[in-house]
């Protein structure tokens, strides 16, 4: 994915072009930035009155993993580290009635850093 143009980029251009100094197809040209791209933000510019950029909203659903269950999981391993993913997502739906499926605890345990041991006499 391509990263955005920094803020400074954004100033300096509308900057030149709020001075006169040239066309917007020149100052793209001079700046290195698309003739579309310099037009969605001198609109934004006049639509909102802020050079920079505006924050885009979150993509995705939000998490049901709450801090709250975050905490739980990480005292359950640490009591039980040799829980299957099975029995950790039994916890959560049973404290915090919060499903998620196994493939998420999996990298949800990954993230928190917290390895699962597996007891020795379980062999």
């Amino acid at each position: 994915m391509a990263r955005a143009y920094s803020d400074d980029l954004r100033c300096k251009f509308l900057a030149a072009y709020e001075r006169g100094e040239e066309s917007l197809r020149k100052l793209s040209e001079r700046f290195g930035v698309s003739l579309p791209y310099a037009k969605k933000i001198r609109q934004q510019l006049l639509r909102t009155g802020v050079m920079e950029r505006i924050p885009q909203p979150r993509y995705g659903p939000v998490s049901r993993v709450t801090a709250e269950a975050e905490r739980l999981l990480q005292d359950q391993v640490r009591a039980n580290p040799d829980a299957t993913l099975a029995e950790l997502r039994q916890v959560l739906w049973n404290e915090l009635r919060i499903e998620i499926s196994r493939s998420q605890m999996s990298r949800l345990l990954h993230r928190m850093q917290l390895r699962r041991k597996k007891n020795a006499s379980r062999r």
